[in-house]
């Protein structure tokens, strides 16, 4: 049982919810709660970590767990509470957290059968991003690509936010986002733009055939440069003086919009 922040395991678990270089650096990254840990696939896996409590409370878990995704029993660490609760990043922690493998994908993961692809250019909210990528999932949409510069997907506020779809909903981080959007053009992808210039109103246009939608920044939208590679822009009408309206709450219109239609 650790019982010491001094631990490299419990140095290491903290330097990785509190830094991203430290998550890029050794490609893993860090879930808590019950849900979180149970939902991660087998080979995804580094180490789990539960507290005295936890176990305590729940005590078929581990052997659950480890029969579930068939691995060895020193996979699993039992931590003292009071170091568990130094380790966790959250107020109140569940008892139970675990360093994951971070998976790989490329454009062509994020295609599907039939293109739906939801861009995001510099995103900053964590929640945000992972309520995209959650409700991404929901809709249907095949992949996701994020420019460089939004907020890492790896946070801990964003993990949170997907309530596991980051493990499902394949993603790629761009340098160049405007490079992204033409490699998608080129494979046939028609991109869209919520755009307060759009003329046609995002009901008006047709979904059915290989899709991305763009969202942008939570303050100033999409850039001049990414628009202008932009196929189509759209509008989402509103009343009153609201002039726009939260980037995932947009996000999420039109990508149930293209749900519909393809139903």
């Amino acid at each position: 049982m650790i019982t010491s922040t001094s631990s490299s395991q419990v140095r290491h678990v903290i330097s990785l919810l509190g830094k991203a270089r430290e998550r890029k650096k050794y490609k893993e990254y860090v879930v808590e709660g019950v849900r979180m840990v149970s939902e991660i696939p087998s080979e995804m896996l580094v180490k789990a970590y539960i507290s005295e409590k936890f176990a305590d409370s729940n005590p078929g878990f581990v052997k659950d767990f480890i029969r579930n995704k068939c691995i060895e029993k020193s996979a699993i660490e039992l931590v003292s509470d009071h170091i568990f609760n130094r380790m966790s990043d959250t107020r109140t922690p569940q008892g139970i957290m675990a360093v994951v493998r971070m998976r790989e994908y490329s454009l062509e993961d994020l295609m599907g059968e039939n293109p739906l692809i939801i861009g995001m250019e510099n995103i900053q909210d964590p929640g945000n991003m992972g309520t995209i990528l959650r409700m991404g999932e929901a809709a249907g949409a095949t992949g996701v690509m994020i420019s460089s510069n939004s907020v890492d997907i790896y946070n801990p506020k964003t993990i949170r936010s997907t309530m596991g779809s980051l493990y499902r909903v394949p993603f790629i981080v761009v340098e160049d986002f405007q490079q992204g959007i033409m490699e998608l053009k080129n494979k046939r992808v028609k991109v869209y733009a919520a755009h307060l210039d759009g003329r046609n109103c995002y009901t008006e246009e047709d979904y059915t055939g290989a899709t991305a939608f763009i969202i942008g920044n939570e303050g100033n939208g999409i850039t001049e440069k990414t628009a202008s590679e932009c196929d189509t822009f759209i509008k989402i009408p509103m009343e009153g003086q609201v002039e726009s309206l939260n980037a995932a709450i947009a996000c999420t219109i039109l990508s149930f919009e293209a749900a519909r239609q393809r139903r």
